[in-house]
């Protein structure tokens, strides 16, 4: 057991090939939008734009992401994983940055999201990129790495905080839009040039080549019938849609709650992203692999729903103090920014692992295609509510989180399914190591 934790810093050393190229390359999130995402909803906030909308431009861009994540599965398997994501990436962040750089209104802000939508397209051609050839041994550990970079990136946090403090709120956050589109197309060119086209990519782009869109879109029946024969894909699904719910909640709102209920003052804001990032890294390389490592991945999705859930109850239970927050107040904040880091944070590696795990490798990209939109169209209708909710007050939204997280651990305590249930291999059928 005490090896465990070694396991996810052997793959990172030894990782080649595609994986390599989109674990290496992933940090670069944290010198671009990383900087950036924190402020989005302030920001907007500051322009006039009013909670209603900011939820409505989240529940747009979430009905964008599921046009674009149908469509990502038939992309995908025509032009290639490699080739689908430098150009889907650059549609997906770098334009969108640049648009939001000059915004002034809600329609412009609303235009972005819709660009940004394409990030679906790109999401299905990235996993495929990174996982196809992959040893089926090494994925866990592999999104986990994932997550470690993400979470890294919040050690870039303070830059903005700086820019913030010294320029002011909009000016320093359009400048920080500027540097996001940049750095995105330095991290596109990059993984394209140290990627190659997977074996399946390869099959794939020859199998669709003479093939139109009408019969590549039939081709989504068969994939969605793969879906609904397994008990594990609809189980994964579900719990992916979830937490894909709560993270659209959470990225919106929770700025905007420490900020204009709590009164935390704006150049602190990056900060607290940065904690929660921190304590997640420190939980994968320890906690998270000791609870997921030789034991049923049931009790670690358990675990993340109930730790994530404790953190919402303790978000909304923080008073509100007239004079702007006490130490009392950081110190809640605190609290729930150790719970929220690792329940998202396990929550993240075990949602994209059970996708990944569970699906039909030959049809890999139409079925994870068809996947991700199910849970868009899950997601979608909870930006606008949460921003009616946020409307009346600023806690509810996280009331919402809390039950939805209920929900989960309710599902995951009595419709779990094992990975790879029904094979002979008891370990296999029992364990995923992280």
């Amino acid at each position: 057991m005490a090896r465990t934790p070694n396991l996810l810093w052997q793959t990172l050393l030894h990782l080649r090939g595609n994986p390599r190229a989109c674990v290496w390359t992933e940090p670069l999130w944290g010198l671009s939008m990383a900087l950036v995402l924190p402020y989005m909803s302030v920001f907007m906030l500051a322009l006039g734009v009013h909670d209603a909308q900011i939820g409505l431009i989240a529940s747009v861009g979430m009905v964008s992401q599921v046009f674009f994540g149908l469509a990502g599965g038939i992309i995908t398997d025509r032009l290639g994983r490699r080739a689908t994501t430098a150009w889907f990436d650059i549609t997906a962040w770098v334009l969108p940055c640049l648009l939001w750089a000059v915004a002034q209104n809600f329609w412009v802000f609303l235009a972005g999201s819709i660009l940004n939508g394409t990030l679906q397209i790109t999401s299905n051609s990235w996993d495929c990129l990174m996982v196809e050839d992959a040893e089926r041994g090494q994925i866990t550990r592999i999104y986990a790495l994932v997550r470690v970079a993400a979470d890294c990136s919040a050690l870039f946090a303070p830059i903005a905080a700086v820019l913030v403090a010294r320029l002011g709120l909009e000016p320093a956050v359009r400048i920080l839009f500027v540097n996001a589109a940049i750095v995105m197309l330095a991290k596109t060119i990059w993984l394209y040039r140290w990627s190659t086209e997977t074996r399946q990519g390869r099959i794939r782009m020859a199998e669709t080549r003479h093939e139109s869109v009408v019969q590549l879109f039939k081709g989504y029946r068969h994939a969605v019938t793969l879906l609904g024969r397994s008990p594990g894909s609809r189980l994964a699904l579900v719990i992916a849609g979830l937490v894909a719910a709560v993270t659209l909640i959470e990225s919106t709102f929770w700025q905007v709650v420490i900020s204009q209920r709590l009164h935390v003052p704006d150049p602190a804001l990056p900060f607290f992203p940065m904690v929660r990032s921190l304590i997640s890294v420190v939980f994968l390389f320890t906690l998270i692999p000791r609870l997921s490592t030789g034991v049923d991945l049931k009790r670690a999705t358990l675990w993340g729903f109930g730790v994530y859930l404790a953190g919402q109850v303790v978000l909304v239970a923080i008073p509100v103090v007239r004079g702007g927050p006490t130490g009392g107040t950081y110190a809640a904040l605190g609290l729930c920014l150790l719970l929220d880091s690792f329940g998202a944070g396990i929550l993240y590696m075990l949602s994209e692992s059970l996708v990944a795990l569970h699906v039909d490798e030959a049809e890999r990209s139409r079925v994870m295609a068809v996947q991700r939109t199910a849970i868009m169209l899950a997601a979608a209708p909870f930006g606008w509510i949460s921003g009616w909710l946020s409307g009346i007050d600023r806690a509810y939204p996280f009331w919402l989180t809390g039950a939805l997280l209920l929900i989960g651990l309710a599902l995951a305590a009595t419709r779990w399914v094992p990975v790879h249930a029904g094979e002979a291999d008891p370990v296999e059928s029992r364990s995923v190591p992280v």
